[in-house]
């Protein structure tokens, strides 16, 4: 397909920002929003972009892999990851848990805690905490993502701010030797920015794997992170940027040659 100087450039911006907008290309071209959807349909159907609610997002060399077969991955990591996390958690605390397999590995370890209010926009850890007298559940509002359970959109956005917590645990489809935290999915990286945004501790929870994925929408950055647990962190440039912004970084199976930070 021949691109049109207007399809050439939403392209640069695509692959500049990870993500365009429907409304904002609109604005910035001051054309129809109809006239955007179809250029972006036109990208979409030559795989130049992947379309997404309201716009459309760069792709990703690697492509998200079925929930399922995620929650199999790593699930041994996972679970010490999950461990260390509730280790940091005392009772009596209000907490948010948003989507991810890892996230779900720190909801089955929190089983023994008392007092507990968690809030979530995962229905796997809703379902999970349910049947715990002492665990409190809170389930966001919104659209269900059939794939993985997980709640997304602008009412979930809305009912997250309502909060202001303990402690949030948070994932992430991949992220950055810079410190950029990265998903697949717009939707769902408004709720989790929101659930940062709201929590007085933030808790990163991620496998070593994601050092190796790429995704095309930022969540944020390591920097906004209190406590990072991983299994093990091989990125000398990602430990910098803990060391440089107070992060904690727990490794549940760290490596001996693992390069420090100077």
């Amino acid at each position: 397909m021949q691109l049109s100087t207007r399809q050439m450039e939403i392209m640069a911006l695509a692959r500049e920002e990870g993500r365009v907008l429907v409304d904002e290309l609109a604005a910035r071209f001051s054309v129809t929003p109809q006239t955007i959807r179809k250029d972006l349909n036109d990208l979409c159907d030559e795989r130049a972009l992947t379309r997404i609610h309201g716009g459309a997002v760069f792709p990703s060399g690697n492509e998200n892999v079925k929930y399922e077969a995620r929650r199999s991955m790593a699930a041994t990591e996972k679970q010490a990851i999950g461990r260390a996390a509730a280790a940091l958690i005392p009772d009596n605390s209000s907490l948010f848990i948003n989507i991810g397999t890892t996230t779900e590995a720190v909801g089955d370890a929190l089983t023994e805690h008392r007092e507990l209010m968690v809030i979530t926009n995962n229905i796997n850890v809703a379902n999970r905490l349910r049947v715990f007298p002492s665990i409190e559940v809170v389930i966001a509002g919104g659209v269900v993502r059939g794939t993985d359970g997980g709640i997304v959109g602008e009412a979930a956005v809305d009912f997250i701010r309502q909060f202001k917590v303990d402690f949030a645990v948070i994932g992430a489809s991949a992220i950055d030797e810079d410190g950029a935290l990265l998903d697949f999915d717009f939707r769902e990286v408004k709720v989790a920015q929101a659930i940062i945004a709201n929590a007085r501790h933030v808790i990163l929870v991620s496998d070593a794997s994601k050092f190796e994925r790429t995704a095309p929408v930022r969540i944020g950055h390591l920097s906004q992170v209190h406590t990072f647990i991983t299994d093990h962190c091989p990125l000398p440039g990602l430990r910098t940027v803990c060391a440089d912004n107070d992060v904690r970084l727990i490794e549940t199976a760290p490596r001996a040659d693992a390069i420090r930070p100077e």
